[in-house]
């Protein structure tokens, strides 16, 4: 809604003078980074930012790409993402569909018990040792298991099913639906911004973790591209064996390795975004005040 006073108009304009600089503060490191991991090292150490470089180099790129670690970490990445994100949303939306139910007998205590679970937690140790004793090291299940539930995301979802009317899921029985049936016929049809935004949270998360990786797998051909690149910054490599590497070939400017290093680990989850916009900007208002 637009003001026709003039104090309306100035407060407008002061508005849209504030979201420009914050969208531009949020813009103008990304389009740096991208542009550094261009440049020569020459211009990184002579131009304190730019945007444009005045040489365009793929150096970086071809070491960061040097050899198949890379495009088999990213394949390990997208399976982990894609399968992780299905148990996520598999045991938190079929979990949380049991808790909004009030029927359900010992509802109260499980509920305490995940709250529990968001103010402590056994540690790292403990939780390496009960991966351990399940065989699940050096297995992508590693990866996924232990992340399966967020307490956060489960209470948010259960919220949710509790305002959907019960009017309709008793409807669905009365036509013979099981409770199974009513989640898969009534509940999920209904929460698709639910569905779209906390696919979009497990799926970030799957895509940026790099610790769990790094803590349960050590077979290094099993590794996703995270923990890969965050050898490549520390190493300062195209990959973990120096032996595979071109004698004559000339180590660009360890600055623009890092540059291409962020834009191939933010790139491909940049690009799923777009898809899940519609739904997302729904979910986001989830729990939000209603009036």
């Amino acid at each position: 809604m637009r003001h026709t006073t003039i104090g309306g108009k100035i407060f407008d304009a002061a508005n849209y003078i504030f979201l420009a600089l914050v969208a531009l503060s949020m813009i103008l490191p990304i389009m740096y980074i991208v542009a550094g991991s261009f440049a020569t090292e020459i211009e990184l150490s002579n131009r304190a930012f730019f945007i444009i470089p005045k040489t365009v180099t793929l150096n970086a790129y071809e070491y960061v790409f040097k050899d198949n670690a890379l495009p088999r970490s990213l394949l390990v990445s997208v399976f982990v993402t894609v399968a992780g994100t299905i148990v996520n949303l598999f045991f938190t939306f079929t979990m949380a569909y049991a808790l909004s139910r009030r029927n359900m007998i010992g509802r109260n205590m499980v509920m305490n018990l995940v709250v529990f679970s968001m103010l402590f937690s056994g540690g790292i140790i403990p939780t390496f040792l009960v991966v351990k004793s399940m065989g699940l090291l050096n297995s992508y299940l590693s990866v996924m298991i232990p992340t399966a539930i967020s307490a956060f995301n489960l209470i948010v979802i259960k919220s949710f099913f509790q305002e959907i009317p019960n009017e309709l899921m008793e409807a669905s029985r009365i036509d013979g639906c099981t409770d199974l049936g009513v989640l898969w016929r009534i509940v999920l049809p209904l929460s698709k911004p639910v569905i779209a935004t906390f696919a979009l949270f497990y799926a970030v998360g799957h895509w940026n973790d790099f610790f769990n990786a790094l803590l349960y797998l050590s077979d290094t051909k099993m590794w996703p591209m995270q923990v890969l690149l965050r050898q490549i910054i520390l190493l300062a490599s195209g990959s973990l064996d120096m032996s595979t590497m071109d004698p004559q070939y000339v180590k660009p400017p360890d600055q623009s390795i890092k540059m291409a290093v962020i834009v191939v680990g933010t790139l491909p989850i940049l690009l799923v975004y777009p898809f899940l916009q519609k739904h997302f900007a729904k979910g986001v208002m989830i729990g939000a005040v209603k009036g």
